[in-house]
């Protein structure tokens, strides 16, 4: 009887014990399979966040390139790439879970959003802007082509200004000296000899020109006896810095026709030997010649 007792009361124990070793290989099971969980839940949230911050450099990377390229935008730009830089420190900071996940998931479509119409209106004006350096370079061009043009046509006035300054000067021909003998009745005789001459006489013509202007020309008589002396009137006239000394001024009324010119220069004691007489147009010399007195 006590035997029976005692093989009940042990089948007991081995009974309850058997209950607490299936509870707890059940609740070990269960805790184990919950760790799994969790582990596989910590994986994925961060694989996650390793996935949005690569989008997010992504997202700034885009940013930088079309802020390199300095359009009007670049502004705007700045402000939405210091955005991006922002959200990615504030992920780098977080833990990581589920619920700050799909915020920072949230945030990042509206960024992208954003970055996506930007693009588009920078885009825009690129062309824009290529658009418009065309039409420059275009305006570039004739403006060039003009100033060239221009300048040739500035450059031919300018030759044909001189070549018809050069057509309306006139010419002095025919320039020669002689001296001459007036007798008290006013009669002329040629001579020469410097003994007997008491007046040179100085002729010169003016070629005709249709292309000169008319009126009264004035033209400087310069005679140099053989001693190296000014004849005359000795008188000075200054061009700039040219100083002419000159025997007489020879007024001429011109009317475009030939006109032929003889100017007389009284005096006396004439030296012997080569006089030359040179005209001058102010300071330019436009006629010479010379002739010889025994």
């Amino acid at each position: 009887m006590e035997n029976q007792k005692s093989s009940s009361s042990l089948k007991a124990v081995i009974a309850v014990l058997a209950v607490l070793l299936v509870g707890s290989l059940v609740y070990i099971f269960k805790m184990s399979s919950d760790a799994d969980v969790v582990q596989t839940e910590l994986k994925t949230t961060e694989t996650e966040k390793e996935t949005v911050m690569k989008d997010l450099e992504q997202l700034k990377a885009t940013y930088d390139a079309a802020i390199s390229e300095n359009t009007s935008m670049s502004d705007e730009l700045i402000k939405e790439r210091d955005k991006v830089v922002l959200l990615m420190a504030d992920l780098q900071k977080s833990k990581g879970d589920v619920a700050s996940l799909s915020k920072y998931k949230t945030q990042f479509a509206m960024l992208q959003n954003n970055m996506k119409v930007l693009m588009q209106e920078n885009e825009g004006l690129k062309k824009a802007n290529v658009t418009l350096k065309t039409q420059r370079d275009s305006t570039v061009v004739v403006l060039g082509e003009s100033k060239k043009y221009n300048e040739t046509l500035a450059g031919q006035n300018e030759e044909l200004s001189k070549v018809v300054e050069k057509a309306a000067k006139l010419t002095v021909v025919n320039t020669r000296g002689s001296a001459f003998k007036v007798r008290s009745s006013g009669k002329e005789i040629s001579t020469d000899k410097a003994s007997r001459a008491d007046m040179l006489r100085i002729s010169y013509t003016i070629a005709e020109n249709q292309v000169a202007q008319s009126g009264v020309k004035t033209y400087y008589v310069q005679v140099i006896d053989s001693k190296n002396n000014v004849l005359g009137n000795k008188k000075t006239e200054n061009f700039g810095d040219n100083t002419l000394t000159y025997s007489f001024i020879s007024n001429v009324s011109y009317e475009n026709k030939t006109v032929n010119v003889a100017e007389n220069l009284p005096g006396k004691d004439f030296e012997k030997g080569t006089y030359f007489v040179n005209i001058f147009d102010k300071d330019k010399l436009v006629s010479k010649t010379s002739f010889t007195l025994k």
